[in-house]
């Protein structure tokens, strides 16, 4: 008997704080962008996609020691648990993809390990995409 009382009580408790008995407010809410009232008057084109190397071509490096650069989009998955670039650069994998295996210095052992310190490629690696459109003001000089 306490145990049906007790559920009962339960549930007229959460029924009375279901909200719906709430009182309905319907005065328009004023909502203003962060542009204020001015009107979007100027739509311009997007733009252009970037685009890649062909199969078997790299950019050259502009410093000695510079991590090689990715000749494709850099956006496969990398956790703590899976590495997504190991599906076609691991040293059992890579000759069958026709891709660079990681560096003898990214491993720990024969068999191709990754350490901790090389595990996230993308830390030093990056896409070599032919951007149509400059992302931020670059002065870099080489000389």
């Amino acid at each position: 008997m306490k145990r049906v009382l007790t559920l009962a009580a339960l549930f007229v408790a959460i029924a009375g704080c279901s909200g719906q008995n709430a009182p309905v407010n319907n005065e328009p809410v004023n909502v203003q962008s962060l542009a204020g009232s001015a009107q979007i008057t100027d739509v311009r084109p997007a733009d252009a996609l970037p685009t890649y190397p062909k199969r078997g071509t790299a950019i050259e490096r502009n410093y000695s020691e510079q991590p090689p650069l990715i000749p494709h989009k850099d956006d496969y998955a990398i956790t703590l648990n899976k590495n997504g670039c190991l599906n076609c650069h691991s040293w059992d994998k890579a000759e069958r993809m026709k891709a660079t295996p990681v560096a003898k210095s990214h491993t720990v052992d024969a068999k191709g390990t990754l350490n901790g310190h090389n595990y996230f490629c993308t830390q030093c690696h990056v896409a070599q995409a032919d951007n149509k459109t400059e992302l931020v003001e670059n002065t870099f000089s080489t000389k």
